[in-house]
């Protein structure tokens, strides 16, 4: 399983979801599982951004088909980018030295 830093931006539809029905953000979170990820992490964040989630999913591709599918609905934009723990990111330069 990798881990997956998903940002994210309400549109104006989105924004009227969450002020109706707050709780929407926790049943999303549900969703994702139906892909096989987990939201391991999620914050409510100010500036360009909304929400930032750590997600652990199975692969790149069940990333993609959660981002294709939230965008979908046309209440967010995601950004998804995959994240290396930095001892394994220190190790792999390591290993491209020798």
């Amino acid at each position: 399983m990798g881990i997956y830093v998903l940002l994210s931006t309400l549109t104006a539809e989105g924004r009227k979801t969450v002020k109706e029905r707050p709780e929407r953000i926790l049943e999303v979170n549900k969703e994702i599982e139906t892909f096989g990820a987990k939201v391991l992490q999620q914050w409510a964040v100010l500036g360009p951004y909304d929400f930032v989630n750590i997600v652990e999913a199975p692969d790149n591709e069940a990333i993609a088909r959660i981002s294709v599918e939230l965008g979908s609905r046309g209440t967010v934009h995601i950004i998804s980018m995959p994240a290396i723990p930095v001892e394994q990111f220190i190790k792999s330069i390591k290993e491209k030295k020798t």
